[in-house]
């Protein structure tokens, strides 16, 4: 793929994120049905749903022969495509439903099942992140990258927690512990596209979490993977986008996360857990 129909391909990303941001900002503060779909606590609302049709539109109208994989349509198109969009209409539903600022439209394109284009919009704070292959990441079109944080000791992290924790042994509870208790901090924003783009600009430097879907993910990953940073499975082995849990960072602390990560104790050490000994 060249870099200039990769740039092509990046501009029409901006343009469906930008639209589907504009529709998120004529709901903010106005959102009149807000439903549950699935488990407990997975929102949809109008402001979904209208940000999901601008940003087909723009896709379908520049694009007709991709394949697009959106979180409230489901599969659009050809899936079969080489070239197929996984959207986020909008990440961090609750977030907005709660008119908590952190929330965005991501757009990300998967190249023979690879992220290579992304971008992502958060209207409220008038952020926007994008990057493609071999392009380059930028917030609001200047070059970012990841930070030079070397240690757990001095890094402030973010994790997130799956609708299905109250269901599932496998919740990050424990995991979230060892880290909360190696690292400088932990935070939880709610947003996954936007969680990986503060790993990119180096606002945090490390990043984990289960449960993702493909349409969370795609945009962010591009944009931290051309900001210098790195992203694999829990263990290190290569990222699969099917599996849902992702280990992304500056790069440097990369080894040290993905240790504590696969070394976690259960949750019952916590509880007897000498702090002085830290």
């Amino acid at each position: 793929m060249s870099a200039e129909q990769l740039q092509v391909f990046l501009d029409i990303a901006t343009e469906a994120a930008l639209a589907g941001g504009a529709e998120l900002m004529s709901y903010w503060g106005n959102l009149q049905d807000i439903q549950e779909k699935g488990s407990p606590g997975n929102l949809v609302t109008e402001a979904d749903k209208a940000a999901e049709r601008a940003i087909v539109k723009v896709l379908q109208r520049h694009l007709p022969d991709h394949g697009i994989l959106a979180e409230e349509s489901g599969e659009l198109g050809d899936t079969t495509s080489r070239y197929l969009w996984a959207i986020d209409p909008l990440d961090g539903t609750t977030n907005f439903a709660h008119q908590y600022p952190f929330s965005a439209s991501s757009v990300g394109l998967l190249i023979d099942g690879v992220p290579q284009v992304g971008a992502v919009f958060n209207p409220i704070l008038d952020e926007l992140f994008r990057a493609a292959k071999g392009l380059g990441a930028t917030r609001n079109r200047k070059p970012i990258s990841v930070s030079q944080t070397t240690t757990l000791e001095r890094s402030l992290t973010i994790t997130g927690f799956a609708y299905d924790r109250r269901e599932t042994t496998d919740n990050n509870y424990k995991e979230f512990c060892q880290i909360c208790y190696l690292a400088q901090g932990v935070r939880r924003s709610g947003c996954a596209s936007m969680d990986l783009c503060s790993i990119a600009c180096g606002r945090a430097d490390g990043y984990w979490e289960r449960g993702l879907s493909p349409w969370d993910i795609a945009a962010g990953i591009v944009v931290l993977q051309e900001a210098g940073g790195k992203v694999t499975a829990y263990n290190g082995s290569p990222f699969d986008m099917s599996s849902g849990k992702i280990l992304a960072t500056n790069g440097k602390i990369h080894d040290l996360m993905s240790k504590a990560l696969i070394e976690t104790p259960p949750l019952s050490h916590w509880s007897t857990i000498d702090i002085s000994s830290k």
